[in-house]
């Protein structure tokens, strides 16, 4: 061991540089880790919002679609109460089915379940009932037909079910 002063302040000079250069190092690593954080957070963020943009414009027609129901059963009510061959029934037909295709390409779905099984998640039980050839648990009448809107429920088709015995 030597006691050259210039030696020792040579090492002590290495060992804080050597300090120094591990510090900055560690300073480095986790300014990358920081980094690719904020990346996946800024990443995660833009997906969010391409979700919500799809989302809002998948039912931006919501309420216009909603507010279009009660015209949708009063056609489907003149239809009903139209005599055959009636010109106001044809012209009541062309009417429904011109807004009916409006309202599909703007991706409603009309749900008329009669002879389909009772589904709680679209359909909605008034009443059950006997019906001949009807299995049980299936739906007998609508008396309201119900509407999707891309895959949401815009309203439940009001119904009849076949009673289990």
């Amino acid at each position: 061991m030597s006691n050259d002063p210039s030696q020792e302040v040579n090492e002590d000079a290495d060992a804080a540089q050597h300090d120094e250069l591990e510090a900055l190092r560690a300073e480095v690593e986790q300014l990358k880790a920081q980094s690719l954080l904020e990346r996946a957070d800024l990443e995660n963020q833009r997906k969010r919002l391409a979700r919500d943009i799809e989302q809002a414009r998948k039912f931006a027609n919501e309420r216009l679609l909603s507010d279009l129901l009660p015209v949708f059963d009063s056609l489907d009510a003149g239809l009903s109460a139209a005599g055959e061959g009636d010109a106001l029934r044809h012209g009541l037909e062309l009417t429904y089915k011109q807004l009916l295709k409006v309202a599909t390409e703007n991706g409603m779905t009309l749900l008329d379940p009669t002879g389909q099984p009772f589904d709680p998640e679209h359909h909605q039980a008034i009443s059950q009932g006997e019906a001949e050839g009807v299995a049980p648990g299936h739906v007998i009448t609508v008396f309201q037909k119900g509407y999707l809107l891309n895959g949401r429920l815009l309203r439940p088709a009001l119904v009849i079910v076949a009673r289990h015995d």
